[in-house]
């Protein structure tokens, strides 16, 4: 009996090594930190006083909560392959409409859902203007984004609105079980809004919209609610933002408030990765963004920066991102060219 060898054909089976998904933010986040850690010596160290967290790390969730909760909204609407520019104007409109009413005596029960159907009315604006009559994203939203710091002025008739009710001014400065209430408001946003993406069909309406509008139509698909509903969710999350900070510093400002937050949130989008030619999208991951763009905030500010180098770094990370998720200049391409 015989034996005989077989050759080997092929080339060897190549390892790759795959990173799960998030842990380029997740690295990125724990870097910055680190960094701040170095800027500033107690960076890390918390402590309890009158019952609520404080500390550098703490103050990072708590500053960075309202770009969370905007970047929660402009997800959705990135997701669709369209835009927000609106949302730091829709924090001026619900953060007045909030200290007014407030400082005219109305309770926290009718505050609230005035300033959140506030929210939702700029939200129905902007989609009627995309979906409905099919004006470009960055022209719709760009008419709210002027228009909508002459409505804040108007509502507090070009003053800055102050007011001392206890019940709102919790919801920025309170704690419940020690944690910040605006570290609280985003995570119950962010559960919200998970749950209405991804366990219901809408989150799958929206990524099928954003990768092809036509064929998603085709597939029986209603895109011109999925647009509208996707904008009017951006402008609830943007007057959640607003009440935040109208809460926290018990006043509205309709010149100063939120103002260029919506680049925030941009930018916190895009560095969760998501495209900025719509499809699939991640929440979690467009938190971890906005707590990124707050590490570097605070940074540079404990290290002494100008605030100005503030926004020449931001523009540089765009840029890497971009960079990064171009076809042409991917890390992916890079890696399988031959020498």
């Amino acid at each position: 009996m015989s034996h005989r060898s077989v050759p080997m054909t092929g080339n060897p089976r190549k390892i790759r090594w795959v990173l799960p998904k998030g842990a380029t933010q997740f690295g990125a986040l724990a870097i910055i930190l680190l960094i701040d850690s170095l800027v500033a010596p107690h960076f890390f160290s918390i402590h309890i006083q009158d019952g609520r967290l404080f500390g550098s790390l703490v103050d990072i969730f708590n500053r960075g909560a309202p770009v969370a909760l905007l970047a929660l909204g402009m997800t959705l609407v990135i997701a669709t392959g369209g835009i927000d520019l609106s949302v730091g104007a829709v924090m001026a409109i619900a953060g007045a409409t909030a200290a007014t009413l407030t400082s005219h005596g109305y309770p926290l029960g009718m505050v609230l859902p005035a300033a959140l159907a506030v929210g939702a009315i700029c939200g129905l604006w902007n989609g009627f203007l995309v979906a409905v009559l099919q004006i470009q994203p960055i022209v719709a939203t760009l008419m709210l984004m002027v228009a909508g710091r002459g409505i804040a002025q108007l509502i507090t008739e070009g003053q800055i609105v102050t007011f001392e009710s206890g019940a709102l001014s919790h919801l920025g400065s309170g704690a419940l079980f020690t944690l910040p209430m605006p570290i609280i408001i985003a995570f119950a946003m962010l559960i919200a809004v998970w749950v209405l993406t991804r366990k219901t069909a809408l989150g799958l309406f929206i990524e099928s919209v954003g990768i092809n509008l036509r064929s998603a139509y085709n597939a029986g698909v209603n895109t011109r609610l999925v647009l509208v509903a996707v904008y009017v969710i951006c402008g609830i999350c943007a007057a959640v933002a607003g009440v935040i900070v109208t809460a926290d510093i018990r006043g509205a400002d309709a010149n100063n408030a939120g103002l260029w937050l919506e680049l925030d949130a941009i930018l916190a989008v895009v560095i969760g990765g998501g495209s900025l030619l719509g499809g699939r999208f991640n929440l979690l991951l467009s938190v971890i963004g906005a707590l990124i763009i707050q590490g570097m905030n605070t940074g540079i500010l404990l290290s002494g920066f100008k605030p100005e180098f503030n926004l020449v770094l931001k523009a540089l990370v765009v840029l890497a991102v971009l960079v990064v998720q171009s076809p042409r200049v991917s890390l992916r391409n890079l890696l399988r060219r031959k020498p």
